[in-house]
């Protein structure tokens, strides 16, 4: 059996903020770690649900942060949206970009028409995130919409961070395109939408991809629609209550400290019953709680003890009979 758990894969997708780097710097042992997977011929994808840069700027940022990689290695909402259009709607068809420029560039390459005023022609709205967007921009694309042209949106995500705080996302966009479009909703191509992923998975020739990343929402949960295992990692938004409380599709197949655990021992639970097992870690649902056999100290030894701890919680849950876990999680202080 392979030692590490980047070996039982083919490719490995990974999220950026958060998962590679936070803000101007790299995640400690990105880079390192990056460079390990490329000497053992696994290749890598940089996922991104941003369409606001292009996949050359987004390449350009990795290898300053010291992260090596090639604009091909990159796969953007913004490109997935396009292909997805580009199915969809008549070759050279008028689709009015709320966007960036970068999002303009993917419409053109796949075969459409940007344009940034609507016009009788206008066939398409598609809406990426763009700080410099006026208001009126989106109204104007309330207008086509109402008009009868089909709806698109890079992502839905409700909040995006930056140095000063979290700031309102897409979805926030959306939610006020919404209210006037009552019962339209956009067709989405960005995580937790399968579009994104499928795309990595094409444009990489991945016959068995993991994807990394940070958030439950967006990145387990489109890894789990599209059909690809996942690795959640702590180094970013989400942590221990995002994870106990992930429905099915949300549930990460591997659970890791950062992106260093591609490098480690894969880390899996056996359950059995109300027993569970992880590494020397063991867990026990008895009476509707949870406990550790023993309190754990070092990071991996919690870790072990957080995945077993899972696995009965997931299981009880998926039962209807939630288990009672504060006492257990107060055990696991190293863990977000």
């Amino acid at each position: 059996m392979t030692s590490r758990l980047a070996d039982r894969y083919d490719v490995i997708g990974f999220d950026l903020d958060g998962v590679l780097y936070r803000g101007p710097a790299a995640v400690p042992g990105a880079a390192e770690t990056l460079a390990v997977l490329r000497r053992s011929g696994i290749r890598t994808g940089f996922v991104t649900n941003n369409a606001q840069r292009s996949p050359a700027a987004v390449a350009e940022h990795l290898n300053r942060i010291g992260i090596a990689a090639a604009v091909d290695d990159v796969v953007t909402s913004a490109q997935a949206t396009a292909r997805l259009m580009a199915a969809e709607l008549p070759a050279g068809a008028e689709v009015l970009v709320l966007g960036t420029a970068a999002l303009a560039a993917e419409v053109r390459a796949v075969g459409l028409a940007p344009v940034a005023v609507r016009s009788p022609a206008t066939a398409a709205v598609v809406v990426g995130f763009n700080q410099e967007q006026r208001w009126e921009d989106f109204n104007q694309g309330c207008y086509a919409v109402q008009g009868g042209a089909r709806w698109y949106a890079c992502n839905g995500d409700q909040t995006r961070p930056t140095d000063q705080g979290i700031a309102i996302g897409m979805g926030g966009l959306i939610a006020a395109m919404s209210r006037a479009l009552p019962g339209c909703r956009p067709t989405m191509a960005g995580k937790p939408c399968r579009p994104l992923l499928d795309e990595t998975a094409r444009r990489l020739g991945a016959e068995r991809l993991l994807f990394v990343g940070d958030r439950i929402d967006t990145d387990i949960e489109g890894a789990g629609r599209a059909g690809f295992d996942s690795l959640f990692v702590f180094s970013g938004s989400h942590g221990v209550l995002d994870l106990a409380a992930a429905g099915p599709r949300a549930r990460p197949t591997w659970v890791g400290w950062d992106v260093r655990a591609l490098l480690e021992a894969p880390r899996a639970a056996a359950a059995d019953g109300s027993v569970s097992r992880c590494g020397a870690a063991v867990a026990r649902a008895r009476d509707g709680v949870v406990s550790l056999d023993a309190a754990p100290a070092a990071l991996a030894e919690q870790l072990d003890g957080l995945r077993a701890v899972l696995s009965l919680l997931w299981a009880a849950a998926d039962r209807g009979e939630p288990l009672d876990w504060a006492k257990t999680r107060g055990q696991l202080d190293l863990v977000p």
